[in-house]
């Protein structure tokens, strides 16, 4: 019988590329791949022929009492499931994991003799995002969970080196790297489908990502259009901001774009935009799905000036790095990206060489090296 491995998260799984892309790498290895999240009232139906799922629907569904409301039922979920293998992803879905894979484990419910593992796959330092740092109470309560949790555990992976140094120096705990590389696009060498200047940003509009910046500087740029594909807790506030700033014209807003569509939009773009404000350590040490998928897409970009962002671009020079989330320093980036040929081209043509190596494709071997060796 395949093994069986069970992934949690919070999120709806319709846009979770990251999982997606994780779960049919381990189901074409000839495990037996569960995805559980929840379900919202505008949820997609997930058709996936190689990942079963499971779906809460949820009484809350943000705030203290959602996170209290889906972790007990996650639990006795999980205890009446047989599996070989439980995968927590990020602290909010761990400790369910933890303590149904010591009761599995204890009382044989799997049939073997063997303990069952618990994972931990942290998608970010979950302790340093700034919805948490800017709450000194709740993040004391999730520094808590941490330092319980991550030392207990033997398998653990993350997205950067960044995190991986940062999780050693907080628990001597080694994390093996297993970045959130997108998949190699057939569209990366074909020619754009757009013949006007797109500015893309892609991803959740939430606090933190330099969105509010980017709109007010697009009262500035007359050549090109602003493209925001993603919603989130900011949706309405930026909406309104950009009318209230007559921008309708320039920013142009896609909503949740299914992750099948996005690589076609992302490949209309002629620049992309990852401009994290360094407000909390896991932004400062993310290496995000957006800051690779424009590589992957051939499509120069502007981005923070932070470490991971650094690393690549080293390496690479794909990007145009600033140094903070300001206006000035983001219309400067802006310009210089349009107005020099010579510097975009050059940048393009690095993009789809790092393309052909910074792929899920390559990366994958990892994953699947990882959970070859536990037992």
């Amino acid at each position: 019988m395949n093994k069986k491995i069970i992934f949690t998260v919070t999120n709806d799984l319709v846009y979770d590329r990251r999982m997606i892309r994780i779960c049919e790498s381990l189901a074409t290895e000839g495990y037996d791949i569960w995805l559980v999240g929840r379900v919202l009232k505008h949820s997609l139906p997930f058709e996936n022929a190689l990942i079963r799922h499971k779906r809460f629907k949820l009484i809350f569904n943000k705030g203290k009492f959602f996170y209290l409301e889906y972790n007990i039922r996650l639990f006795f979920w999980l205890l009446f499931q047989r599996f070989d293998i439980v995968c927590g992803i990020d602290l909010d879905t761990i400790l369910p994991c933890y303590y149904a894979s010591k009761i599995h484990s204890a009382l044989k419910f799997n049939g073997s003799k063997k303990a069952i593992p618990c994972v931990y796959d942290a998608h970010e330092l979950f302790t340093e995002v700034p919805e948490v740092v800017r709450r000194p109470t709740i993040r004391r309560m999730w520094l808590a969970v941490e330092r319980f949790i991550v030392p207990r555990l033997t398998y653990c992976y993350t997205v950067s080196q960044s995190i991986v140094e940062e999780f050693d120096r907080r628990y001597q705990t080694h994390f093996e790297l297993i970045r959130n590389l997108p998949v190699r696009s057939i569209l990366t060498a074909t020619p754009r489908q757009s013949d006007k200047n797109i500015i893309l940003y892609q991803g959740n509009l939430n606090e933190g990502r330099g969105l509010e910046t980017a709109i007010e500087a697009m009262q500035y740029v007359d050549n090109a259009e602003f493209w925001i594909a993603g919603d989130g807790d900011l949706g309405a506030i930026l909406r309104g901001m950009v009318s209230d700033l007559q921008l309708d014209k320039k920013v142009k807003f896609l909503g949740y774009v299914k992750p099948q569509d996005l690589d076609a939009v992302t490949h209309q773009a002629t620049i992309g935009l990852h401009i994290l404000e360094g407000t909390g350590l896991s932004y400062q040490f993310s290496l995000a799905n957006k800051f690779l998928d424009y590589i992957q897409a051939g499509i120069p970009q502007i981005c923070t000036q932070f470490v991971e962002h650094q690393r690549i671009n080293d390496t690479y020079q794909v990007a145009v790095l600033i140094e903070k989330t300001d206006i000035q320093l983001l219309l400067n980036a802006i310009r210089l990206l349009l107005e020099d040929t010579e510097l975009y081209n050059s940048m393009q043509q690095n993009c789809l060489k790092a393309a052909a190596l910074l792929n899920w494709e390559m990366e994958e071997k990892l994953l699947k090296a990882f959970y070859a060796t536990i037992s």
